[in-house]
């Protein structure tokens, strides 16, 4: 999260999924203002994720970077220009009723 504050990205949201889904223990969506600055914020993330926590994390969509997902494991980032996060609207989709918690 402070790593995409400090690049910054708008509206970030954590939503956790643990009792929801086995696939991690939170998803995190931000957007960036441009592609570059949503490779920018992608490849900056990866990096601070594999120095602080030694892991390798995966990274999909940087070639186009309309939607760029991370993911760290116990912790999934996705990463839009602002046109298609509406598009998906994947926050109403996980938050299944709950409070999604806003960080920006």
């Amino acid at each position: 999260m402070t790593s995409l504050d400090d690049d910054q990205a708008v509206e970030t949201v954590s939503i956790p999924l643990a009792g929801k889904s086995s696939i991690a223990d939170y998803m995190v969506v931000a957007s960036g203002r441009s592609t570059r600055q949503v490779a920018s914020m992608a490849n900056k993330l990866a990096e601070k994720i594999k120095a602080e926590f030694g892991r390798n994390p995966r990274v999909e969509g940087l070639p186009t970077a309309d939607w760029v997902l991370i993911d760290a494991g116990d912790v999934i980032v996705h990463l839009f220009r602002p046109e298609v996060r509406t598009f998906y609207n994947l926050e109403r989709m996980w938050a299944f009723g709950d409070n999604a918690v806003g960080n920006a």
